[in-house]
């Protein structure tokens, strides 16, 4: 099973008509990463805390409708988070959000996550807001220390992050070390102004960076480096994309444990799923079929 944690928000996604209107459609980094990978047919687990009001039974009703297990999601009466993308004309999406006193960042330390977990991604505005960023923590250390894969996806939003190089000074100190995999935007690379070497050294066994249209590359601690062009789409948005591209990831990756890992094929898959994802408004990653 693969366990992905963080926050479960609702996206309130422009639309043409009427002029200003915003459509409410399920989103979060953590929760469509768990979606899709649901949709791709792994065993995965949503572990979360999700507000019981009608945003959050929405929530909870798309990700059974994928199969995903919510025996460690956690309830709370708090209302929903609400993020507001912007949209570029290239269909790339900028954020704000809603989020004092919201049921997500209220999560609390899990018990011990069963024997049968290979991996555990988390990422996102779950690795901000306090006091569910520390649990978060606490979490991946934990899994890391009895040898569960981790993927961490940064997905830097920065209207979030009151104290920018205090997360920078975490990300390095606190969270690369317990890190196995570690995906991320060149955006997000180039606000944490790190180098792939650096984060390297500090603990993941490899890096992969996401290039928008020019695809995707991965460095190794090895020293391997391999990358995978993005499949041609007429781009409707880019909202769920570098989700999609997380459980694709870790599809492909628990799929062989402890072997040799294909990374020219991994790669292509997870550029293939993100650019279906591509071609839909929100984050609505493939299915297993389409792909």
């Amino acid at each position: 099973m693969i366990v992905v944690g963080g926050e479960a928000l609702i996206d309130l996604v422009p639309v043409a008509l009427p002029p200003g209107a915003l459509l409410p459609r399920p989103g979060g980094g953590p929760y469509n990463t768990a979606l899709a990978l649901g949709r791709l047919g792994a065993e995965v687990a949503f572990c979360s805390r999700v507000s019981s009001d009608g945003f959050g039974e929405s929530l909870l009703a798309g990700l059974r409708a994928a199969g995903v297990d919510l025996s460690l999601v956690q309830r709370g009466p708090e209302p929903t988070t609400l993020a507001v993308p912007s949209l570029a004309p290239d269909g790339s999406a900028s954020y704000g959000f809603y989020v004092e006193g919201t049921a997500d960042r209220l999560f609390t330390l899990p018990p011990a996550l069963p024997d049968g977990v290979r991996a555990l991604a988390l990422g996102t505005c779950s690795l901000v807001l306090e006091p569910g960023a520390s649990a978060y923590e606490t979490l991946l250390r934990r899994e890391s220390r009895r040898g569960v894969l981790t993927l961490l996806d940064p997905n830097i939003r920065p209207a979030l992050i009151a104290d920018p190089e205090a997360y920078r000074a975490r990300f390095l100190e606190r969270l690369l070390p317990h890190t196995g995999v570690l995906k991320l935007s060149e955006e997000d690379a180039a606000w944490l102004g790190g180098r792939v070497e650096d984060w390297l050294a500090a603990g993941p066994s490899a890096v992969v960076l996401t290039r928008g249209a020019a695809g995707l590359t991965v460095r190794t601690r090895e020293g391997g480096e391999y990358s995978a062009a993005a499949r041609p789409v007429a781009v409707v948005d880019t909202i769920g994309a570098g989700d999609t591209v997380n459980a694709a990831l870790l599809h492909r990756l628990t799929a062989t444990p402890g072997g040799p890992v294909d990374w020219p094929e991994v790669l292509a898959h997870a550029a293939h799923a993100a650019a279906l994802t591509c071609t839909r408004a929100g984050a609505e990653p493939p299915y297993a079929a389409e792909l």
